[in-house]
């Protein structure tokens, strides 16, 4: 029970209060050059792998992008970037060998961390559908039993998982907005997989446009299509609101058949160059590049070079909860102060110019009490208020939380 004074009858009952809430709203730009440079995606390198005479490969398990130099104590991580491949799909099944007596799918040594690829899409599986044998669809509520589901279902994904940081409560609908490269880099004098293409008819933005008259409702809560802003039927992934999670089909997003040339890490005898990639994105850069090749691919070239334009932008919503308290002063109660000032040294109020004047106060802080007249908040007036006997005087608090 809460009380306008603990030395008055003053008490605020149920009808004197009442419960609200509403979102503040903050806009997020993402800059390509965040994305793309190396001083500002954090490597955190999990894995490694080698033998007697061979090179090792260390790789993330995922990568950290932050707003400055992530060596900075005043640095910020805004997202996670990692990728997945569905243990079902058919990149998966052609680059498998079979399966161990424990039932853990082989590879060949040309593959390097599918093992992983397909941990990671099982752990955002288990995360945001509940099941972590369970698959991704574009759009989003695709069923099995759809004759279409090899074109529908995300089989190669990139997880773009944002920070609390900057999602706080969730993302807000039809506000999220990323502008990428659909290729790499065509030009032959650029032979890394990190080139990034210059033709800005490459470039395409995607949205989540619509996604407020079809969004549904999953096991983590909202969600919505992501789409091609020139064509809300081409479905390029989906984006879990209240999670913060961006889920895109490198299939459809990026031309899966454009040869990507370039050296990437690999098992190899000591001493011996890296070897030269120089086939398709999918399934074969999926496939032989490890975690951080592939980030660093889609980082670099698929993000930007490097410059100040908005890679991705949304708005995030935090959620503010109100308890609003109608504190009201009777005519008969607060037209004095306790002030000792108040009153002259023989008991005149000072405030009259006649002992017949009413007495009067000027509000300026309210105080609510439990039943023990112990102090629980204090609320300022934006300006002093004046309190008589001939005023019946309510007064608003808001507590937001």
């Amino acid at each position: 029970m809460a009380y306008l004074n603990p030395q008055s009858t003053a008490e605020l009952t149920d009808s004197d209060k009442t419960t609200g809430r509403s979102n503040l709203e903050q806009l997020i730009d993402i800059i390509s050059g965040d994305i793309s440079g190396s001083d500002t995606r954090r490597k955190y390198e999990v894995f490694v792998t080698g033998g007697n005479g061979l090179e090792s490969v260390t790789s993330s398990l995922f990568q950290s992008v932050y707003d400055q130099d992530f060596s900075f104590q005043t640095s910020n991580a805004i997202l996670d970037m990692t990728v997945g491949l569905f243990s079902g799909s058919t990149t998966v099944g052609n680059a498998s060998t079979g399966e161990d007596s424990a039932g853990k799918l082989l590879f060949p040594s040309q593959s390097l961390m599918m093992r992983e690829k397909v941990s990671l899409y099982k752990q955002y599986a288990q995360t945001l559908l509940g099941d972590s044998e369970a698959y991704f669809t574009s759009p989003f509520d695709t069923f099995a039993t759809d004759s279409n589901i090899d074109t529908k279902r995300i089989d190669e994904a990139v997880f773009l998982n944002f920070k609390r940081l900057f999602v706080r409560d969730g993302l807000k609908e039809e506000t999220l907005a990323m502008k990428l490269a659909s290729t790499g880099a065509n030009d032959l004098t650029k032979d890394t997989i990190f080139s990034a293409s210059l033709e800005s008819a490459d470039q395409v933005i995607l949205t989540d446009l619509a996604s407020t008259t079809n969004k549904r409702l999953s096991y983590c809560g909202k969600v919505g299509d992501i789409v091609d802003s020139g064509d809300n039927n081409a479905f390029k992934g989906v984006v879990f609101y209240d999670k913060g999670i961006v889920v895109l089909d490198a299939a459809r997003t990026f031309q899966k058949d454009q040869t990507i040339k370039g050296p990437i890490s690999t098992v190899r005898p000591v001493g011996t160059a890296k070897e030269q990639h120089n086939e398709k994105l999918i399934p074969d850069l999926f496939v032989s590049a490890s975690i951080d090749d592939l980030v660093d691919h889609i980082g670099f070239s698929r993000f930007g070079n490097s410059d100040l334009t908005t890679a991705i932008t949304y708005r995030n919503k935090t959620a503010i909860n109100s308890t609003l308290y109608f504190c009201r002063a009777a005519p008969g109660f607060f037209n004095y102060s306790t002030n000792p000032t108040y009153t002259d040294t023989d008991g005149k109020i000072r405030v009259v110019d006649d002992e017949d004047d009413l007495p009067f106060s000027y509000v300026t802080t309210i105080g609510l009490y439990n039943s023990a007249g112990e102090l629980l908040a204090v609320a300022k007036t934006s300006r002093p208020i004046e309190k008589n006997p001939e005023t019946d005087l309510t007064i608003r608090v808001r507590l937001d939380y």
